[in-house]
């Protein structure tokens, strides 16, 4: 962790690096949400729904973020 000259934290750089992680942990949840619709969109339901249940705990309790819809629930179900 960076330090200032009298030894304290930098926490200017300490905020950069949670964003960065954040930032990074969102893209990969973008990722995920993609994989989430390609595998609803071959009908393999069962795989995307319980990626989509992990992507939504990710989301809430990790990253402290809203839940948003499930990828699956925002497309026609036949």
């Amino acid at each position: 962790m960076a330090q200032n000259e009298d030894g304290s934290r930098n926490d200017q750089h300490l905020d950069w690096e949670i964003e960065r992680y954040r930032r990074a942990a969102e893209d990969a949840l973008q990722q995920l949400d993609w994989c989430i619709g390609y595998l609803h969109g071959i009908r393999k339901l069962e795989v995307s729904r319980a990626l989509a249940k992990n992507r939504s705990y990710i989301r809430s309790r990790l990253l402290e973020r809203e839940e948003q819809p499930l990828p699956a629930e925002q497309t026609r179900q036949t």
